[in-house]
């Protein structure tokens, strides 16, 4: 898996990318609520920068079959949420995953628990703990 600078805009669209893709299914309505919510402006991530994450997401994902799976082990998630350590970034962008993961009206399991591990990992920040409440 690729690594990026910590809180640069491609390791926060990788995180969307990540979000849009964990349940097997690219939906249309996920875009639109990528769109809809316009993280993307906020972390400065032109939709063509964009797309090129998404692919290279599918090709990092891609190495690591299972039987013809693709699986992400949760180090490697965690490894991905760890990249973001602005607790101001990690609201918008958990706020955005839920918007993601909504607009389809299913909650996926893969959805659940990159929902719970960025949950989990980004909450241990104390800043974020303060501003939830």
């Amino acid at each position: 898996m690729r690594t990026y600078e910590i809180n640069s805009p491609q390791a926060a669209g990788r995180i969307l990318a990540l979000m849009m893709i964990v349940d097997g299914n690219l939906d249309s309505s996920e875009l639109q609520a990528l769109h809809g919510s316009k993280i993307l402006e906020h972390i400065d991530l032109p939709p063509a920068a964009f797309q090129r994450l998404l692919q290279d997401l599918c090709d990092d994902m891609l190495t690591s079959t299972v039987h013809g799976a693709v699986q992400l082990a949760h180090g490697v998630i965690d490894s991905l949420l760890d990249e973001i350590t602005d607790p101001d970034l990690r609201r918008k962008l958990l706020q955005a995953m839920w918007k993601i993961a909504d607009a389809d009206d299913w909650l996926a399991d893969g959805e659940a628990v990159l929902l719970a591990r960025a949950g989990t990992a980004w909450s241990a920040e104390t800043n974020f703990r303060q501003h939830a409440a």
